[in-house]
Parts: C-alpha cells; structure tokens; sequence
C-alpha cells in the first residue's frame, strides 16, 4: 500500500485503478482510460491538467482498497468513473464551476458504456458533488460521496502541489504565484477531510505543508 506522502499519478498507481487486479469491481477501466486520455480538452490545462483528472480516481481507488466491506462493487465502480470524469473538458479557468461540472456531465453522457448505464445517475450525482463552493455539506453526504470530495481537495497535499497549485491553479484563476502563495495558510487552516481514510492518510500532511508555506513565504519577503 502507498502512504499518503507518495500517492501520486504514475503508471504504478495507475494500473491497478485501470486494471482491477484485485478484483474490487466488475471488469476493468481501460475504455474509459482511453475515453478520457484521447477526447477530454482539459489535459493539458495548468491545473485541471491530466496529472489532476487522474490524481481523483487514484486517490479513489486508495480509498475503496482502504474500505473493503464497506462498499459496494458497483458502488466502487460508479466511484471511479465519476473520479476519471469529475473534470472532463473543464475550461481552464476558475469561477462558474456549474457550467464546468455541466461540461464534465455531458462528457459522461456521451461516452458511458451501456453496461454502466444503470449507475449513469449515481455517477452524475458523484460528479455534481465536486462542484465548489459545495452545495451540500460533506456530513450529508453518503461515504463515496465524502470520498470524491476528499479526493478532490486532497491534490494541495502532493508532492507536486508548488507547480499544480501555486502556479498551475494561479494561472487558472488569473493570480500570480505569490499570491495563490499568500492564500495557502487560510486554506490549509480549514482544510477538514471528511472520510476516516482521508484523514488517516492526509491529516498529518496538513502542519507540514503549513511549515512549507511559511518557510516559503519567509524567502520571498
């Protein structure tokens, strides 16, 4: 199992996602692998880029190895692919995150397997929970609920967060680094994960990327 400090987007966290060696839904990912990496527009975005399209659906499928019994293989299924899709075709740019979840929805429309049909809904519902500011609070939410939305937040905790958010999320939202910079110790402050496995893997990263900010701000000033 990976800790929390090395979840990342690789072919190694990839495969099983895609794969299913282990069998914890039925059948495999790989058409909507291939969906995603040749029609999504979004890929090549700053923040809302390949690594983050991908970096949800990894971080789910930790989640679902993390909660054996507790879901279901639809259920974990659904979850996945509302992972892989929660950003499809996004714009690019921050604000009217409706009209980008709309985009994402329609894009699951057009490509969901007519064998997943059946969980179209479940899955369109997961994907609108991402949808931020939140509509819901996350303690109304069910647990592949809390969990999508875990694993949306948690990208800020990646080894990879200076370039994804500091520049890469600055540039969608019309901000420089310095000051997607200044924002982070606010953030970081209210940052609550909502799922037992969320915060057994991401809590004790939030005081050291806090450490990280101040360090960094301290150089810059």
């Amino acid at each position: 199992m990976q800790t929390a400090s090395s979840i990342e987007v690789t072919s190694a966290s990839l495969l099983p996602m895609i794969q299913n060696p282990e069998e914890i839904y039925r059948g495999n990912l790989v058409y909507y692998f291939k969906t995603v990496f040749l029609n999504a527009k979004n890929l090549n975005h700053p923040y809302h880029n390949f690594r983050h399209s991908f970096h949800v659906p990894v971080l789910c499928y930790d989640a679902c190895l993390y909660y054996p019994a507790e879901l279901t293989h639809a259920g974990k299924r659904g979850l996945l692919i509302a992972g892989m899709f929660h950003d499809f075709d996004h714009s690019g740019k921050t604000g009217n995150d409706g009209a980008q979840i709309q985009r994402a929805v329609e894009g699951l429309e057009r490509h969901i397997l007519r064998e997943d049909r059946e969980l179209q809904s479940y899955i369109v519902s997961l994907i609108r929970m991402t949808q931020f500011p939140y509509m819901v609070p996350s303690n109304q939410l069910d647990l592949l609920g809390q969990i999508i939305r875990d694993a949306d937040m948690a990208q800020c905790l990646s080894p990879v967060w200076i370039q994804q958010t500091i520049f890469g999320l600055a540039a969608e939202a019309g901000k420089s680094p310095l000051e997607m910079l200044h924002k982070q110790p606010e953030f970081l402050a209210q940052l609550k994960f909502s799922t037992d496995w969320a915060k057994e893997r991401f809590n004790h990263l939030i005081e050291a990327r806090q450490e990280e900010v101040a360090a960094l701000l301290s150089f810059l000033n």
